[in-house]
């Protein structure tokens, strides 16, 4: 099922194909999309002021998959580095190399910008992206936290 894959950045002619993905991608981690939720995120993504940035992977001239990353301060060393938000490839082309062809255009999106990292998280149940993961990247051993700052446990920061 391996096939040719094209990668290149996100363009505003490709709004059409990327919805019914990132869309599929929302899904894939229980949360529905909205209307409003997607295209704040396409206008991020379009955004050149916006530190988020969009690559796409193409097969026979068709959109099949994206990742979304962004630069990161990494203030201990006083540079920046790369943070991977979101990686998908459409389902039926899972398996194909269209994974890994995205991971590749990642690293070569972090050379042109001379980060010496990009770091990620996925679920710990998403066993297929993992096996992919495991191979191309060092996992860590840091612990993920989420604060929850609305939930009044926590005072004014007036």
């Amino acid at each position: 099922m391996a096939g040719s894959f094209t990668i290149a950045p996100l363009t505003a002619q490709d709004e059409a194909e990327w919805r019914p993905l990132f869309e599929a991608y929302s899904r894939f981690y229980k949360v529905e999309p909205t209307p409003e939720k997607t295209a704040t995120a396409w206008r991020w993504l379009m955004d050149k002021s916006y530190p988020l940035s969009g690559l796409g992977c193409r097969s026979e001239g068709r959109l099949i998959g994206f990742a979304h990353l962004r630069a990161v301060p990494r203030t201990l060393f006083g540079i920046e580095g790369g943070f991977l938000d979101d990686l998908f490839v459409e389902p039926s082309m899972r398996g194909s190399g269209a994974a890994m062809q995205l991971i590749k255009g990642i690293a070569a999106f972090a050379r042109a910008r001379q980060w010496p990292v990009v770091r990620w998280w996925t679920a710990d149940d998403n066993y297929r992206a993992r096996n992919l993961y495991d191979r191309v990247a060092r996992k860590t051993n840091w612990n993920t936290y989420e604060l929850d700052p609305l939930d009044g446990r926590f005072g004014s920061y007036d």
